[in-house]
């Protein structure tokens, strides 16, 4: 919105010829997030009567330190994002508007889930198969339509890092695998997102990766001598990155223990699904899955332990997600998580290395 008023400023005002680019107005869309964060948070704290439901059988001390903390946090977060987008996107951008369509309608989805979590006090919510199914369906058309805004040759190509030339064409093949890379971020962020601050560091370091891949992606000259699939418009995308890392910056302020909120389903489905849709428009969904290694190795960690107690009545983990089984070895909730955000660091600085090893 913004974009378009300096845009036409700079004809007569050249020093606001600052803001057609993408870089500056990224910051200040992480800026203008982050004071959305400062502004909405204290008065959403104080006013909220939305308890979040504690599992029964999660750690002992979670039933005694984190009940009555306020949930659905997540929406001041996804609210940040969305205006700062706005305000300083282009929004006559298909892809921004795709992305910021997908994560609203998946903070929905989160906001309905916690809603019934509260209004029947338990950990529940939206029946699994209910839930799958909506954010299946979002994200199937989520790919079809980014696949009609592609260039024609680039269409229904996959890519992969470490790979200058190694491509897969096939646009069926791709929707599907694309949805399922949405449907699975936005879970796996939902799945970590279980102590004070866990899924939010990790979260802004896969924005920022994201964001630096999405910029150079739009870039043709970056694109080109990093032999990465240029990809028009894109760009646009680093200015959403920048704004979701603001909004996040600004809840870790108030989620940092001990936690005066969460953000419930409302904001890691968004979050999971925002990732995972800004990493299907740059066609860089390995890079996603490493540098949200973190998140992938809680999911699996999930799966691992549900799949051997059904065929063997036995568990692998002490708890599942993974960082329950460190509570429950006698680690304390900080420890977790910093050293939780450390592996995420690392897997984040080796998902930008794949830029340069191909």
């Amino acid at each position: 919105m913004l974009y378009y008023f300096l845009f036409q400023s700079s004809n007569f005002i050249s020093r606001i010829n600052l803001f057609r680019y993408v870089t500056f107005r990224t910051m200040c869309a992480l800026l203008t997030s982050l004071v959305i964060s400062f502004i909405l948070y204290p008065n959403f704290i104080k006013r909220s009567k939305l308890s979040q439901p504690i599992r029964k059988d999660g750690p002992p001390l979670h039933i005694t330190q984190k009940q009555g903390v306020p949930t659905m946090g997540g929406a001041v977060i996804i609210a940040g994002t969305i205006i700062s987008s706005v305000l300083w996107g282009n929004i006559l951008n298909g892809y921004l508007i795709l992305l910021v369509a997908l994560t609203f309608f998946y903070c929905l989805l989160g906001f309905y889930d916690d809603l019934l979590k509260v209004k029947f006090k338990n950990s529940k919510g939206v029946r699994g198969k209910k839930k799958l199914f909506f954010q299946i369906i979002v994200a199937l058309i989520f790919s079809y339509c980014v696949e009609l805004l592609r260039a024609p040759e680039i269409v229904g190509h996959l890519t992969f890092p470490f790979f200058k030339n190694f491509t897969v064409n096939s646009s069926i093949f791709l929707i599907i695998f694309t949805t399922f890379v949405i449907v699975g971020s936005s879970n796996a962020v939902n799945l970590t997102d279980g102590l004070d601050g866990l899924a939010t560091f990790p979260s802004m370091l896969v924005a920022l990766c994201l964001g630096i891949v999405s910029y150079i992606v739009g870039h043709f000259v970056f694109a080109n001598y990093l032999q990465i699939t240029y990809i028009a418009s894109a760009g646009e995308l680093s200015i959403f990155c920048g704004a979701l890392i603001g909004a996040c910056l600004g809840f870790l302020w108030y989620n940092a223990p001990p936690a005066m909120i969460f953000m419930g389903d409302t904001g890691s489905l968004a979050i999971g699904g925002a990732l995972g849709g800004t990493s299907v428009i740059i066609k860089q969904e390995f890079v996603l899955a490493i540098a949200g290694g973190l998140f992938v190795l809680e999911t699996l960690s999930v799966l691992l332990q549900v799949a051997y107690f059904k065929y063997t009545g036995k568990r692998i983990f002490l708890m599942a997600p993974i960082h329950h089984h460190f509570e429950k070895k006698g680690w304390t909730e900080s420890t977790v998580v910093i050293r939780f955000w450390i592996i995420s660091f690392l897997f984040t600085l080796i998902g930008l290395a794949t830029l340069k090893i191909r």
